[in-house]
């Protein structure tokens, strides 16, 4: 009766195991609806990955965590500290730690104001200084980074490294990363380490042997998580199924069905993202040509779900409800039986699914 994620678990912690091997310094992110699985099953499973340091080379002493808000979901499942990606703001939940776990927290900050802001409120307080990448979405510019550093001076007991965000879909980072690797030694900051996104390996390696001198940590998310896609199965629950004829009524709206079929009602729906789509950014003619199909279809009511029965991507008979979905199987194709699990295509960070089943 539910939109179900099962995880080969044998299969999936082995792929973690790799991956931590494969990153030494990695920084597990653990943000959001936690790539699916959940932001309290990954800070267990970083955890379980400190804990098998042996196995992976490396110790693992910290995870990166998207807000101040999901500090306290993590916090009792994970031991280490507590690097939180959006920037340290004068406001609202960076103000309000829990007492019992500030101490474990690395803040980024973004800007030299807030560099001293942080410091009159926490003295103590531990951070990453981030710099402006070409996402230009947070950071530091050059100058403000010489600023930040002569606030620092050569106190090294807050500062524990400089952060970048890096763009996807780009063909090399190493020429960016080259020039703020540079501007963090012009600046004169006491550190050498940077915490660095989006990097492939062999990015890293490259660094590694252009910078000896340089600790590059790699905080990574989805390739962790969700790097051995065979290891993660959705399905969704047939929960009925009803014969139609031509020109039959159904639905919230009323719409006429075009030729003989089934309805098929599926569990998943908008309350677990189902049919909810964001911007892709993909700006080819072929990606246009796609939207203008598909709203086409949506204008006399066909549009392809992500719902497949026996490996066919079927329709929606009309938009997708809060916890279920309406699906057309036209005449002559197999219609499933009601309790029967159906496979599901989902973007893993935008669902959220009913259960999570680690096999």
């Amino acid at each position: 009766m539910s939109l179900t994620l099962t995880v080969d678990g044998e299969r999936w912690r082995a792929h973690l195991l790799a991956t931590a091997a494969k990153h030494p310094g990695i920084v597990p992110v653990t943000k959001g609806n936690g790539y699916g699985l959940g932001l309290g099953r990954l800070a267990r499973r970083a955890q379980w990955l400190a804990e098998h340091a042996d196995q992976t080379g490396a110790p693992l002493d910290m995870i990166a965590v998207g807000t101040y808000d999901e500090i306290e979901q993590l916090s009792s499942r994970y031991d280490g500290d507590l690097l939180v990606l959006t920037p340290w703001r004068p406001f609202r939940a960076a103000l309000d730690l829990d007492a019992r776990t500030a101490s474990r927290v690395v803040h980024t900050v973004s800007r030299p104001d807030d560099l001293a802001g942080l410091r009159a409120q926490d003295p103590d307080a531990r951070f990453v200084l981030e710099q402006l990448t070409s996402m230009r979405r947070h950071g530091m510019t050059r100058r403000e980074l010489a600023a930040a550093a002569d606030m620092v001076g050569d106190q090294r007991s807050g500062l524990r490294g400089v952060a970048m965000h890096l763009p996807l879909n780009t063909t090399s980072h190493l020429g960016e990363v080259t020039r703020l690797i540079n501007e963090i030694v012009a600046s004169g900051l006491p550190t050498r380490t940077v915490f660095v996104s989006h990097l492939t390996h062999a990015e890293m390696t490259s660094l590694a042997s252009s910078y000896p001198d340089f600790t590059v940590r790699p905080r990574i998310g989805t390739d962790l998580w969700l790097g051995d896609r065979g290891a993660l199965t959705v399905g969704a629950t047939v929960l009925d199924v009803h014969e139609v004829d031509r020109g039959d009524t159904f639905g919230y709206r009323g719409r006429s069905v075009p030729k003989h079929g089934h309805i098929v009602i599926v569990s998943g729906g908008t309350a677990h993202g189902i049919g909810l789509e964001a911007p892709t950014g993909d700006q080819s003619l072929k990606a246009r040509a796609a939207t203008l199909a598909r709203g086409g279809m949506d204008a006399v009511g066909f549009v392809r779900s992500p719902f497949s029965i026996d490996g066919k991507q079927r329709l929606f008979a009309e938009p997708p409800h809060m916890q279920a979905s309406m699906l057309f199987v036209p005449s002559g194709a197999r219609v499933p039986r009601v309790g029967e699990e159906i496979e599901v295509r989902v973007r893993f960070t935008a669902t959220d699914f009913d259960r999570v089943v680690v096999t």
